[in-house]
């Protein structure tokens, strides 16, 4: 990802040596010298600033990932894998440390998957080193799946100019590096493809902000629009297609995203627009075949009833962070092996 016309990657591992400016090129695995601590691009801050927030221990990543300093689920299970490597260098039992990181978020799939991971990894184990080489590992892995996903959903876009509408923040701000909603649109703009992207504005969070930062930071053509705004879109002819991410995905092909991901789908269908879903294999439940039984996060109602600190209703508020798109809906899933229909999702992954 470009960041002030820089490779960086969301998340860094700082050496007691030398810091890590990023790059595509080098792998976590290959870079030497004992981890020190970990840095995070600060979402809370964007766009207005661009900072950089250090995880030192346990407490850090579960604050980083539970308030949002970073997000995007993909992103959510590396910075848990991390935060296991700091709990255990703290002297933290690794079930502690992952049952405190588990609590932090209960819909996004990827962070139980990757604390399974590091529990499968480092079970009778305690050392440090040795779960900070694993979180590299997941990181790099992040990293591949990401630009495979972009690999295969650019074939979807190679035509001359494509109109693409998006919802949230599914680009490289929501993984390592990359992005998996995003992936496509950078693959194809890299291409020669003229692609320009609807960005949702995605309230009450606004993390349609952070898809333009990210875009403008890599020359893409984008416009944001609010959230309402994408059937009237569709019904004028300005929409070729949606891609939206995902936080979990059944294994039916339900696709688990941030709140008006559903509304979307409604209008592209009703308009005869291609609905896809970018799916890294990491974000699909296995145990789960029904949209009913996903857990939706409820989060504080402060965040609808609070703007720049300025109380606008003493109402009551309800704040679910994520709908369920059925499968009926959904046009394809893009995966790191290729880009998948509901119905042939299991057999994809040989299940």
């Amino acid at each position: 990802m470009l960041v002030e016309g820089r490779w960086r990657r969301t998340i860094e591992p700082q050496r007691e040596r030398s810091g890590f400016a990023g790059s595509r090129s080098a792998p976590e695995g290959e870079r030497g010298g004992s981890i020190d601590h970990v840095i995070v691009l600060d979402q809370a801050k964007l766009p207005y600033a661009i900072e950089w927030l250090p995880l030192r221990t346990l407490a850090d990543a579960c604050r980083a990932i539970r308030d949002m300093h970073i997000r995007g689920a993909p992103l959510i299970g590396v910075t848990a894998a991390y935060g296991v490597a700091l709990a255990l260098r703290e002297g933290i039992a690794l079930d502690i440390a992952c049952r405190e990181l588990a609590a932090t978020r209960p819909t996004a799939i990827n962070l139980t998957w990757a604390l399974g991971q590091m529990q499968e990894t480092m079970a009778g184990f305690t050392d440090a080193d040795a779960a900070f080489a694993k979180a590299g590992e997941l990181a790099d892995a992040d990293v591949a799946t990401c630009e495979a996903i972009g690999a295969h959903g650019a074939k979807l876009l190679q035509r001359e100019r494509v109109n693409v509408l998006t919802h949230c923040n599914a680009g490289w701000l929501a993984t390592v590096d990359w992005g998996t909603a995003l992936a496509p649109i950078y693959k194809a703009h890299e291409a020669g493809v003229h692609v320009h992207v609807w960005v949702d504005e995605t309230r009450p969070r606004n993390q349609g902000l952070l898809t333009a930062w990210e875009l403008a930071q890599h020359g893409v053509p984008h416009t944001v629009i609010a959230d309402n705004a994408g059937g009237h879109l569709m019904q004028e002819g300005k929409v070729d297609l949606c891609i939206v991410g995902t936080d979990r995905t059944t294994r039916n092909g339900d696709v688990c995203n941030k709140i008006g991901t559903y509304l979307k789908a409604l209008a592209a269908h009703d308009n005869g627009i291609p609905f896809y879903a970018a799916v890294p294999a990491s974000s699909i439940d296995w145990t789960v075949g029904e949209p009913r039984e996903i857990p939706i996060e409820e989060r504080s109602a402060d965040e609808v009833r609070f703007v720049r600190g300025q109380q606008l209703t003493a109402s009551p508020v309800a704040n679910p962070a994520f709908d369920v798109t059925p499968r009926r809906y959904i046009t394809g899933l893009i995966t790191e092996r290729g880009v998948a229909t509901p119905a042939t999702l299991q057999e994809m992954f040989g299940r």
